[in-house]
């Protein structure tokens, strides 16, 4: 667990050096929100309804800005063929490096969301479940993402093949994320939903990017 927990700051600590990235991921996720808003013509009643998807759509296009340095750094520098050898299994050290990439892009995008809730007119009472959504489901887009990162390792352009690659698979967390923003029973089973494909993507992701983060070490 030492090596894992030293393994995150590692990462966390490179992503505060490279500042720039995490500042466009969060760049993004606003000025997109925002120019939405603009095309809409400032019109509070449609804003608040249409809220929680435009929200959702563009933390999920900011969430792909940074995958592609996911993995790039370590198969660049060689540093991949010691995590490959190293004690701690791969599966967990994907799962630390996955985890400081969502502490560095993630969380940022779940702390920048009341803001973009008031510009966008978004109810109050509709601000916790929005939070729970995002904080549910942008570590499924972190991992499903980790999968796309990891099959286009060395690929030339690989940041478009990422987003032909995990776009398709990040289709039910938008929906469901979406479903989450309101009350009653359909929000809660959407919320239950998100937490669902959370444990499925925590328990299958690191094995499918170990496989393929070794196929491209070889």
């Amino acid at each position: 667990m030492g090596a894992l927990l030293a393994i995150t700051i590692h990462d966390l600590r490179l992503a505060w050096r490279r500042g720039a990235e995490s500042l466009s991921v969060i760049g993004f996720f606003v000025l997109a929100a925002v120019l939405f808003g603009f095309g809409l013509d400032g019109d509070t009643a449609i804003l608040a309804r249409v809220a929680p998807g435009l929200i959702w759509v563009t933390a999920l296009l900011a969430a792909m800005l940074a995958l592609e340095r996911l993995f790039n750094a370590d198969y660049e520098d060689g540093s991949l063929d010691s995590l490959l050898l190293a004690d701690p299994p791969l599966e967990l050290v994907v799962l630390a490096k996955c985890l400081a990439h969502w502490l560095a892009t993630g969380v940022p995008l779940i702390i920048a969301a009341p803001i973009l809730a008031v510009i966008l007119n978004l109810p109050g009472s509709n601000l916790v479940p929005l939070l729970a959504a995002l904080a549910l489901g942008t570590p499924t887009l972190t991992l499903i993402g980790a999968i796309g990162a990891a099959l286009t390792l060395g690929a030339r352009r690989g940041g478009v093949l990422i987003s032909l690659l995990v776009l398709p698979l990040y289709i039910p967390v938008l929906i469901f994320g979406v479903g989450a923003v309101g009350d009653g029973a359909r929000a809660a089973a959407a919320l239950m939903a998100l937490g669902g494909f959370a444990l499925a993507a925590l328990a299958l992701a690191p094995f499918v990017i170990a496989y393929a983060l070794r196929q491209a070490a070889r």
